[in-house]
């Protein structure tokens, strides 16, 4: 992975929604269009302002998808991560189309082959990753699968991964969060040919250490990302703090 240390957050943001925007740019000058997965996460918050306000991107080029979603929630769920992308990116700038995960569909494994029908079958353009306080990738959480053969799956959230929703602001307690929900899996992320991948704030600083600098390993699962030809990895200090250089 190529890594960049900002200053802070929004330098973070910054520096990431510019290697972002000129990806974009350069993909849909070669071939009239683009997709892009979108993460759906408060660490993503800079990036997305900061992208919106990018100059020369053409829009409705691109075709939208999102990493995960909350089993039973609903587009207009407060917790909703539709909900989010909606309210930080797509009012802002409108996709030529977004495909959504339906978290409140009824038979989840048909929701499942009904989104990865729509997938790109040569992988993501571009996605845009975060990284979770347990080293999870989407809700891939440890122990996760590197050879997944689905392309998305209903998982259940482990208890570290709960309690950040939490920390995140996104719930009041643990016993609101969902313990199920819809994620692509690790194979189909790193089938994308470019990622980036947007880390802040202290919380994020040990899983950081363990996705760079610890031994690769499905116990966090982040560490794949070293595997991938075009990731480019995006820190605050904070999040920085625990790398030896």
């Amino acid at each position: 992975m190529n890594i960049h240390i900002a200053e802070n957050r929004p330098g973070l943001g910054a520096a990431a929604s510019q290697a972002i925007a000129a990806a974009l740019r350069e993909k849909i000058a070669a071939k009239g269009s683009v997709t892009v997965a979108f993460a759906a996460a408060p660490s993503q918050n800079e990036t997305l302002a900061a992208l919106i306000a990018a100059p020369g991107i053409d829009w409705s080029a691109v075709t939208a998808f999102h990493l995960d979603e909350y089993a039973g929630a609903k587009p207009d769920s407060p917790w909703s991560f539709r909900r989010f992308l909606r309210e930080h990116i797509f009012n802002h700038v409108h996709p030529r189309v977004f495909h959504p995960i339906q978290g409140e569909a009824a038979n989840k494994q048909a929701e499942c082959v009904r989104y990865g029908a729509l997938l790109p079958k040569d992988g993501f353009d571009i996605a845009l990753l975060g990284i979770g306080e347990n080293g999870h990738l989407a809700f891939n959480d440890p122990p996760c699968n590197f050879e997944d053969p689905a392309p998305i799956k209903i998982v259940t959230l482990d208890e570290a991964c709960r309690i950040q929703q939490v920390h995140d602001g996104a719930f009041a307690t643990l016993d609101d969060v969902p313990r199920q929900a819809f994620s692509l899996t690790i194979p189909t992320l790193m089938a994308a040919h470019e990622l980036f991948v947007m880390v802040p704030g202290p919380a994020k600083a040990a899983a950081v250490r363990a996705s760079v600098e610890g031994p690769l390993t499905n116990q966090c699962p982040a560490s794949i990302l070293r595997q991938h030809a075009r990731a480019e990895l995006f820190l605050d200090r904070d999040s920085a703090a625990r790398l030896a250089t």
